[in-house]
């Protein structure tokens, strides 16, 4: 569709240019200038003019005739305050009179409506019948009438507006204003000028008079100008309820002509009484072109105060529930009470009031389990003991005793028990038992992240207390000021810090840490399961540096004491995040456990969106409500436990993610519980130290009651007691679920975990499946040491650090060392001794970078950033990686920072800066892109044949591949409705890295079949949603480590055949290589998903194949792509595929 640019200005100079569509109405374009022009925005009223002429709101774009050089002006004005009518006698709760009269108005105009959609009807049996209507007609008519609202009336009495409305319909003529038609009106009109109750026919004023009169017999009570205005709406409603049956507009004029000729018939209506009424009744339009916007708020506000209870019947709710469900349903939901709950109580109260639409899909009771206790051990000495009883430990768990022994006896250990299993002591005794013993011993603790730093830090300080000895502890990171750093490195003995600071600081500057280095006794890696993806492999670079190091420079070979999550393989993964021969797993929880009640809550908008399709011809995609979002779902849960006294961590998926439950969470509070808003905040990275020691100190010490909080909080930071945890989506793992989960419980009290699900197929497939949840097994954790890109980043930090040697060095960094040292060589980073001997050669480092790590970032292996500067305070506010960049940041971005909204204003491509700033909108932006792999030698990637006796376990591969994203374009979505406000052009350079996939082919024969009726593209895509949203059932990793293959549906170039799965990091993670073996059971675990999904099976849904796409064929792609069916006995369904999508 072709599009106009259009110019606006203002008088005081200010203009903006916006991009519209030819049938865009002047109303919209308001709208869209309020939402992006600031003048705009300030002003609450403004008009536009062209020309000199001020334009019609529903006047289109395509109406007038633009020249080049000519602009819209933007002109803002002030409406004149209305004058105020005194009624002492009208309620001040404005709110439930509002509700009822629009209410009341409504069903009369849906009464309205059906006559006017049967009015052909009608005429029809004019023709057909010779008394102009039949007996099957008239019953018909007075059956919906009864059952559209409860008439006490007779209904066929003669002064009732649908009598007189169905009497000139059915006349030859059809015309209101005929002698006798015009004089039934009147009397119509007559006999409604008393504010009657709909159910009784009673004056309603007479209940609150009853006690104040002695008339028995008086039938109304209306004051004359009461009686005068009811006169005056009923033949406004009566005449537009005619002219619309008639397919008229109402004009003044015609309104004007109409009262005219009632003058005649005594009718005293005249202009100023409609002028009058439109003062009282705020909401009617002068022009009368719509009088579906009248209200009788300020006519019944006395209704509440009569305590008059309007209930409505079935049929009235059946045929307003698709546009009043989101209202019923946020009433529905709110909760006054903030008496003290127990969890479990909790769980019933949730079933009865915002769970009472069957969002609770299954409880899952997780019994208490006893502890398992032993005596301390007697090789600990007296100070060890003596410090354990100070901080109330008298008796050891189980594992915490075989852990401690085994690591003083010299092994290296990791412990794998559950969270709030006590894993801290198990390092933390071993390693003061030898700092004690040894006085220049030293130890060096990793944490992932600095709260956990800092909490770790506390308990060591409270637990150093018992010892006589001085053990100098502190925290060396990015938060340490330069002088504390001076003084840990020549005082302390035990260095806590992070991989991070390990890389960036201490290696590069060894000989700074030459004390530590040279006495170094004890490595411990805490939460050793946060190593995983593109973080574990640097991280494992990293360890070999450091154990290098030891060796070869200082002379010391440091024990590892390793922690972690219960996982299917924490020995394994341990072992090659160190490059460790030998360690003794400790794998036997000795702890107890109270009862934890686990629920699964599966929001109602999939069954909520299905129904408006079809019932109410609603387009499902448009259909989208935030009161039934799980976003909303988990905001309301939040506030129900803050509001019964429940501490509460609610834990979210991404940084947006987490400012959004908060502002929902608040605006919930605000209106039931507003002393409670400011007792629940945000937590996440990006936030500067100072914030998150405050957090983290106001939640241990109870001043904050709940958190919304990203993953920052899934590690053992010690934040006080926790009640509940909530969790939106599926964290990426079973582990990390219930990692996140055992943050509530601890101290032996009980606890409850609410799992709510998104739309997404592996949320869905849980939320179906529950033992597959509670019962089946952990994922592992794999890390891949031998990346080729991150081992030769690190190798160039290691050869500045120490000279690289083949001979010593290929225990630590593996056997591709060579041909890394090569690749450095060719690009100008190593240079080596003259001697002949290759094992013999030291390689030193010759780059131009005086400290190559800074290049380097280990949280994503990408060293191009863009920079997000605040244009007004030219401040920094994040740095993007490059291949994340055109995502989040792009001229005309809505880019969040720390609950903040920011408009990104430029984009200095060259420079790599965005700068933005801040501004208050009710949309989000959302880029439009496609991404194309190519694998590298893919022509002849395909496997030999072999023989059915040596068939493979799977023919998938894993293979290089250059990855392209290409960006053409965003959409403006407005909040909460998800409504696409706008769709703009992007030019941005192409993105393109190298990385590995691992892939599968699709059989020519099938295409063929497919093709006869289907889109082979959008198959693909769904195909490869279906696979990707399984792999967590097989493997830990990062929920931005993979991607699937996303074909252009509008793309005409050739694309292969394939099932795809790709890393989305340059130079990858490994994850796409390590799950290839498993590629086989991947397909049959999407198959089931499939199968199981009770949607549609011609069109699919969100649930199973993530985009809208026919089930069916996606099931013919997983299928043949592994061979487990023949081709030829298949049969299509009959209905076609419903779309694709971008």
């Amino acid at each position: 569709m072709a599009v106009t640019e259009i110019e606006v200005r203002t008088l005081s100079g200010e203009s903006t240019t916006i991009t519209v569509s030819p049938e865009t109405t002047i109303n919209d374009l308001k709208h869209l200038l309020k939402l992006s022009f600031a003048p705009a925005t300030s002003s609450p009223n403004f008009h536009l003019f062209f020309k000199g002429t001020k334009l019609n709101l529903q006047c289109k774009v395509s109406s007038l005739a633009f020249q080049s050089g000519e602009f819209f002006v933007l002109i803002p004005f002030t409406k004149k305050n209305k004058p105020q009518v005194e009624n002492p006698s009208f309620s001040n709760d404005a709110s439930a009179a509002s509700s009822f009269a629009d209410s009341t108005y409504s069903d009369m105009m849906q009464e309205f409506s059906y006559l006017r959609d049967n009015s052909r009807k009608f005429s029809e049996g004019n023709n057909n019948n010779s008394n102009g209507h039949g007996d099957d007609d008239d019953y018909s008519f007075k059956s919906r009438r009864i059952q559209g609202g409860n008439i006490d009336k007779d209904e066929r009495n003669e002064g009732h507006p649908y009598d007189l409305l169905w009497n000139v319909l059915r006349s030859s003529d059809r015309d209101l204003f005929e002698e006798k038609n015009c004089e039934k009106f009147v009397e119509v009109l007559q006999s409604m000028n008393c504010l009657s109750s709909p159910y009784s026919g009673k004056c309603m004023l007479l209940s609150e008079a009853i006690f104040r009169t002695s008339d028995d017999h008086a039938s109304c009570l209306c004051p004359a100008w009461l009686r005068g205005l009811v006169e005056a709406f009923a033949l406004l409603s009566i005449l537009w309820a005619f002219l619309q049956l008639q397919t008229e507009r109402m004009t003044t004029s015609r309104l004007k002509q109409v009262l005219g000729h009632l003058e005649k018939f005594g009718v005293g209506i005249c202009m100023e009484d409609i002028e009058h009424l439109s003062v009282i009744c705020p909401k009617s339009k002068k022009n009368y072109e719509n009088l579906l916007s009248f209200s009788l708020e300020d006519l019944l506000l006395f209704v509440k105060k009569g305590d008059y209870v309007l209930e409505r019947n079935e049929a009235k709710r059946a045929r307003r529930s698709s546009s009043s469900a989101s209202n019923s349903h946020s009433v529905k939901r709110r909760c006054h009470d903030t008496s003290q709950l127990l969890p479990s109580e909790m769980v019933e109260h949730l079933r009865k009031s915002i769970g009472s639409d069957g969002q609770m899909v299954h409880v899952e009771k997780i019994g208490a389990r006893k502890g398992s206790y032993v005596e301390i051990p007697n090789e600990l000495s007296d100070k060890s003991k003596s410090a354990l009883k100070s901080i109330g430990i008298n008796k050891l768990y189980s594992h915490q005793a075989e852990s401690i022994l085994a690591s003083l006896s010299g092994k290296n250990v990791v412990v794998a028990t559950m969270t709030s299993s006590g894993k801290s002591v198990c390092y933390n005794l071993p390693v003061l038992e030898a700092l004690s013993h040894n006085l220049s011993s030293c130890a060096l603790y990793l944490f992932p992240t600095k709260a956990l730093a800092q909490d770790q830090l506390r308990a060591l300080l409270t637990l150093t207390n018992g010892f006589d000895c001085g053990i100098n502890i502190g925290v060396y990171d990015g938060d340490t000021s330069q002088k504390e750093r001076t003084w840990l490195r020549e005082n302390a003995r035990l260095l806590i810090t992070n991989p991070d600071m390990l890389h960036m600081a201490i290696l590069p500057l060894h000989r700074q840490f030459s004390r530590i280095l040279s006495n170094l006794s004890f490595v411990v890696i805490d939460e050793a399961h946060a190593y995983k993806g593109a973080f574990g492999c640097h991280t494992a670079l990293i360890l070999r540096r450091l154990r290098r190091l030891c060796s070869h420079v200082y002379g010391s070979d440091p024990s590892f004491v390793f922690c972690t999550a219960t996982s299917s393989n924490p020995r394994e993964h341990c072992m090659e995040l160190a490059n460790l021969s030998t360690l003794e797993l400790i794998e036997k929880d000795g702890s107890p456990s109270s009862e934890k009640i686990f629920v699964l809550w599966n929001p109602v908008l999939p069954l909520r969106t299905e129904l408006d399709k079809s019932e109410f011809g609603i387009d499902g995609r448009n259909a989208s409500d935030k009161s039934l979002s799980p976003i909303s779902e988990v905001s309301h849960l939040f506030a129900e436990m803050v509001q019964h006294g429940l501490r509460c961590i609610a834990f979210c998926k991404s940084r947006k993610l987490c400012e959004l439950v908060l502002c929902y969470t608040r605006e919930i509070l605000e209106e039931v519980a507003p002393h409670l808003v400011n007792s629940i905040c945000a937590y996440r990275a990006g936030y500067v130290s100072e914030d998150r020691r405050r957090i983290e100190s106001e939640f241990f010490g109870g001043k904050l009651c709940g958190i919304a909080a990203t993953n920052a909080l899934e590690l053992g930071i010690d934040v006080g007691h926790i009640d509940v945890t909530l969790h939106l989506g599926f964290p990426g793992s079973i582990a990390s679920l219930w990692q996140q989960a055992g943050r509530s419980g601890r101290r032996e009290r009980s606890s409850l975990a609410v799992y709510v699900a998104f739309e997404g197929p592996l949320d869905q497939y849980f939320m179906k499946f529950p033992q597959k949840l509670f019962c089946g097994p952990i994922e592992c954790c794999h890390i891949d040491a031998q990346n080729q890109q991150v081992l030769e980043q690190h190798l160039v930090c290691a050869a500045l650090e120490h000279p690289l040697s083949l001979l010593y060095d290929e225990k630590y960094f593996g056997s591709g060392l060579s041909k890394a040292i090569n690749a450095l060589k060719n690009r100008g980073y190593l240079t080596s001794n003259p001697s002949n001997d290759s094992l013999s050669k030291i390689w030193s480092y010759m780059g131009h970078e005086k400290r190559p790590s800074r290049s380097i970032s280990i949280r994503a292996i990408e060293a191009e950033r863009y920079i997000v500067i605040d244009k007004q305070l030219n401040e920094t506010l994040e740095e993007i990686e490059e291949s994340r960049a055109f995502f989040q940041v792009y001229e005309g971005a809505v880019y969040l920072h720390q609950g903040r909204t920011y408009l990104v204003k430029d984009l200095d491509l060259s420079r790599k800066i965005a700068y933005c700033e801040k501004a208050v909108m009710d949309y989000y932006t959302k880029t439009r892109d496609y991404t194309d792999i190519h694998i590298v030698g893919g022509k002849i990637a395909y496997p030999a044949r072999v023989s059915k006796d040596q068939l493979p376990k799977t023919t998938a591969q894993a293979n290089p591949c250059s990855v392209t994203t290409t960006w053409f374009g965003f959409r403006r979505i407005r909040r909460g409705s998800n409504q696409v406000l706008d769709t703009v052009d992007l030019s941005l350079p192409r993105y393109s890295y190298e990385s590995q996939a691992v892939w599968i082919s699709v059989p020519q024969s099938l295409k063929i079949i497919v093709e006869k009726k289907y889109s082979f593209r959008a198959g693909l895509h769904a195909a490869c949603h279906a696979v990707l949203h399984v792999v967590p059932l097989y493997m830990r990793c990062n929920l931005s480590d993979l991607a699937p293959e996303c074909p252009n549906p509008y793309d005409s170039r050739f694309f292969p055949e394939r099932i795809l799965l790709y890393d989305q990091h340059p130079g990858g993670t490994g994850v796409s290589k390590q799950i290839q073996p498993y590629f086989t059971e991947l397909l049959h675990s999407a198959l089931e998903l499939l199968t199981c999904c009770h949607c549609s099976s011609d069109t699919g849904c969100p649930n199973c194949v993530q985009v809208c796409l026919n089930s069916q064929v996606v099931y013919l792609f997983i299928c043949g792509s592994h061979h487990l069916f023949y081709p030829d006995s298949l049969v299509f369904p009959k209905a076609p595929m419903s779309g694709t999508c971008v």
